[in-house]
């Protein structure tokens, strides 16, 4: 039975992108590949990329993203926004939807993915800007608060353009686990989360097409928003 405690399991801790970092974050991949699940992963590191079974990051996908194939059924996801405002993932079927996981104090890899989903939005044209809805879910219950969040997504101009999810610890734990995300308290600073840092890209049609690691690009969003939206 789920409680208020904070979970223990962490993959993927903050901290700045490079191939260790993208290794945490795409064993957790493997982890919610299992959770799903699909057959069991395995993870082959090669000079230039890193690939999942079941999933690819071969140009013939179409996506720039690492491609879930078959894609998977999105998990529940519904919570009040910031603003108090309930939001459910189903209600946004027929676009492409990016999920992730961030919290308003952290000082690295946080604002980096939020400053690219941002930039990916000031790329792409009004008609794509449309077809596409950002979801951000709090991994810090504690210091995650309305106030902060808005100071966040106004520093970074996402205000209006990001939904970003806050509940309680019991909760937002519970969410954790459905979409295999790790989540952690640092024990020698207390105001630093150790946590997933991934994308994930949702289709129309609400399967989980796509991932992006914490070192995606904004052209990467830009090029795969209309394959979701459509798929």
């Amino acid at each position: 039975m789920a409680t208020d405690s904070e979970p223990t399991s962490v993959v993927g801790a903050p901290g700045p992108s490079g191939p260790a970092f993208r290794r945490r974050d795409l064993l957790l991949l493997v982890s919610f590949l299992a959770a799903v699940g699909a057959l069991a992963a395995v993870l082959i590191h090669g000079p230039a990329r890193t690939t999942v079974l079941g999933a690819s990051s071969a140009p013939s996908s179409g996506y720039s993203g690492l491609v879930l194939n078959p894609a998977k059924p999105v998990p529940p996801l519904a919570l009040k926004s910031y603003l108090g405002q309930p939001v459910n993932i189903a209600e946004f079927r027929g676009k492409a939807v990016l999920v992730t996981f961030l919290y308003t104090h952290c000082p690295d890899v946080c604002p980096l993915i939020t400053s690219i989903l941002h930039s990916a939005l000031v790329e792409m044209p009004a008609s794509e800007r449309r077809e596409v809805e950002i979801i951000a879910v709090s991994v810090d219950p504690r210091g995650d608060t309305p106030a902060s969040v808005a100071q966040f997504l106004a520093a970074h101009e996402m205000t209006g353009k990001m939904q970003y999810l806050l509940g309680s610890a019991g909760v937002l734990a519970r969410v954790w686990a459905r979409w295999g995300v790790g989540s952690r308290r640092d024990a020698g600073n207390p105001e630093l989360v150790a946590h997933t840092a991934l994308i994930y890209g949702i289709t129309g049609h609400g399967k989980i097409k796509t991932v992006y690691s914490s070192s995606f690009t904004a052209s990467e969003i830009v090029r795969d928003v209309p394959r979701l939206a459509a798929g």
